[in-house]
């Protein structure tokens, strides 16, 4: 099992704590530098999360727990438009990723209006590669109520965020519910607006831990981050691409930001543990730019082939 942590320190010195994630079996799943600090998040093997912390604070780091990192969100507004787009989408993104997470902002094709609003099955489609969903909608309570067919149909897990205060009994599809996040004209910097994207944290982690635990039960013949990093080692067409994580960890799988025409027969020849990708995992084609998506196959798909 791994532990997922934030690393936050200086650049200078950096490549210790690089050369020592890489000698404990850990892999690093995303890194950005600003200007002199860099942010590291890090997979390393649970009984050796002590041997980061000693070195972080060597390094006069920062080293905190990121329960999110390894996931891909998804967040859904109405509709990207400027006019309508929930300010709190934005703030939401952010506010996530300070937690180690990879979030996606989608916007609906007509979201937007009580009347008016739908989803298409592609939107749909696209939503349910990721490992959970947040739905920001807006601040009217009835509206939000009956938008709940936007989602009662998703087969991931559903967040729904709005400003009043709602039973999620009342919202067919959604797995929880949010207060205090709905469309204002400005960014969520008060105190309550930070109190509301705490418990929306929070709630999050709850999710993505009960769905680990789910998947324990029966799980991935590979770790996804293993599959990642042979991804990373032996594609060598991963260092040319410019989009932030080319290669980005899910909880049953990866995104790989290459074209599926050209180079999903490449993506499927990578080796793990002597077997090709392609055995161990479906590989088929993204809604999201075309790029690759491998859904890695579970342990009991072995008994189901046997049989």
């Amino acid at each position: 099992m791994y532990e997922t942590l934030i690393f936050t320190g200086g650049v200078h010195k950096s490549e210790e704590i690089r050369e020592l994630i890489e000698d404990l079996g850990g892999f690093i799943l995303q890194d950005s530098i600003q200007q002199m600090e860099l942010v590291l998040n890090m997979a390393v093997p649970l009984e050796d999360v002590d041997k980061i912390e000693e070195k972080s604070k060597e390094l006069l780091a920062k080293l905190s727990v990121a329960p999110m990192a390894g996931s891909e969100i998804a967040i859904v507004s109405p509709t990207l438009a400027r006019h309508h787009l929930p300010h709190a989408a934005c703030d939401i993104s952010e506010y996530l990723r300070e937690f180690g997470a990879k979030d996606n902002m989608i916007g609906l094709a007509r979201g937007d209006g009580k009347g008016t609003a739908g989803i298409t099955e592609e939107e749909k489609d696209l939503i349910e590669e990721h490992d959970i969903v947040i739905f920001a909608l807006g601040s009217f309570e009835n509206c939000i109520k009956e938008k709940a067919f936007l989602y009662d149909d998703i087969d991931i897990p559903v967040i729904v965020t709005g400003a009043p205060e709602i039973d999620v009994e009342e919202l067919p599809g959604a797995d929880a519910y949010v207060g205090g996040l709905g469309r204002i004209p400005r960014r969520l910097r008060r105190g309550p607006d930070i109190r509301a994207l705490d418990k929306l944290v929070e709630t999050i982690e709850q999710i993505l831990n009960d769905k680990k635990r789910e998947m324990a039960l029966d799980p991935p013949l590979v770790p996804s981050i293993v599959v990642k990093n042979a991804i990373e080692n032996q594609v060598k067409e991963i260092k040319d691409v410019i989009s932030p994580t080319p290669v980005t960890s899910q909880l049953d799988g990866v995104r790989v930001k290459l074209n599926y025409d050209n180079y999903a027969d490449t993506i499927a020849d990578v080796v793990i543990d002597g077997k090709k990708l392609s055995e161990l995992a479906e590989i088929k084609k993204s809604k999201m730019y075309d790029y690759i998506l491998v859904k890695i196959n579970s342990e009991s798909s072995l008994v189901e082939d046997s049989n």
